[in-house]
């Protein structure tokens, strides 16, 4: 089935297009998950083998001293039941099975995808799965106009491929400024949740900035770098207060290089 192109336009009046991830890209991803679950899940059964293998009293596992059957058991339990939730939000909708096959999931709108919809989704499989090996999931995706399984309606959420950045020959100017710098995203230290509260309007900001760094004379950017300073680091919890112009220029120009793979991609 062909994998076709929905353009979708965010409450910001921005349009992207996405390519939807199909039926074969999506079942790759979900068996190479399926793998690193079943080998973290063997792992884990050879670590309780060994760790009653070294008690004094085997028959301990048959009366009573079941503590670490029952702490490993609890354990895959949580593993298992919460890897595709757990990835799917705090890695930008892309678990290592997707982000090896290049898909990820996001809202409906266009943004990554919100705790709440990660966690619907990820309730649904329970149903999804039924009969068996995913049969009505995959029924659906293969006839869904979007691709979607019954967890993807439920939630709002579509799996799309990653829209990967322009690889251009020569550096822009801002590419070699930045390169100057030695800045990188690293630099700039921000929790998960903190960067999953920056949407579409933050980033406009922020690129919006890295594309006049360059452009305008030395004081109005300054100017400006004051400006959107004081309108973005209580966000990002940083202090503006007693810091040099060429710093503050860093730290905006290090959360323009860590909102840039989030935000700016092209098929």
């Amino acid at each position: 089935m062909n994998e076709e192109h929905l353009d979708i336009k965010t409450p910001e009046f921005v349009s992207i297009q996405f390519q939807m991830a199909g039926l074969g890209s999506r079942s790759a991803a979900f068996m190479i998950d399926q793998l690193i679950l079943m080998a973290f899940n063997i792992l884990s059964l050879i670590i309780l083998f060994f760790v009653l293998d070294g008690m004094d009293k085997m028959e301990f596992i048959f009366v009573g001293n079941s503590l670490p059957i029952a702490i490993t058991m609890i354990g895959l339990f949580i593993i298992n039941g919460g890897y595709f939730f757990a990835f799917e939000f705090f890695s930008g909708g892309r678990t290592p099975g997707k982000k090896l096959m290049g898909i990820r999931v996001i809202q409906e709108n266009g943004h990554s995808i919100t705790l709440l919809a990660s966690f619907i989704r990820n309730l649904m499989r329970i149903i999804d799965s039924l009969p068996a090996a995913y049969f009505l999931g995959i029924i659906m995706i293969f006839f869904h106009s979007k691709h979607k399984r019954l967890g993807d309606l439920v939630a709002g959420t579509i799996v799309v491929h990653e829209r990967k950045a322009k690889r251009k020959k020569k550096q822009s100017p801002l590419e070699s400024e930045i390169d100057r710098r030695g800045l990188s995203k690293e630099d700039l230290s921000i929790d998960e949740w903190t960067l999953k509260s920056l949407g579409m309007k933050e980033w406009k900001l922020v690129s919006t900035y890295a594309s006049r760094f360059l452009q305008i004379p030395i004081t109005e950017r300054n100017q400006l770098t004051e400006q959107i300073a004081e309108l973005l680091f209580p966000k990002i919890d940083q202090n503006p207060e007693g810091k040099t112009s060429a710093e503050l220029e860093n730290i905006l120009l290090a959360l323009y290089l860590l909102l840039h793979e989030e935000w700016e991609f092209e098929l």
